[in-house]
């Protein structure tokens, strides 16, 4: 998969997975942010080839945590850009 098709799938699974930071997340622009989409999408798609291979439920549960993980990193990611840009909208010009 290329790397923007990689990136959208992992936007879309977060927003999915997200549903309270939907909006937040289709927006998102940030370089930092679309890594974590991408990298998002390649953990999901490295645990599911795990599952299919039914090799251990311990590299399974890894992989899910591997995925939290970066569920944690885009809703901080995601928070402190919002934060930053809701700082300069209150600057006075």
């Amino acid at each position: 998969m290329a790397r923007s098709n990689r990136r959208e799938a992992g936007r879309r699974r977060l927003a999915m997975r997200l549903p309270e930071m939907r909006k937040l997340i289709m927006e998102a622009r940030d370089p930092w942010q679309l890594e974590l989409f991408e990298a998002y999408q390649m953990a999901v798609e490295a645990r599911d080839a795990v599952q299919r291979r039914r090799v251990s439920s311990k590299l399974v549960q890894e992989h899910d945590e591997t995925c939290f993980e970066i569920e944690k990193h885009v809703i901080r990611a995601i928070h402190e850009s919002t934060y930053a840009n809701e700082q300069k909208a209150g600057e006075p010009s």
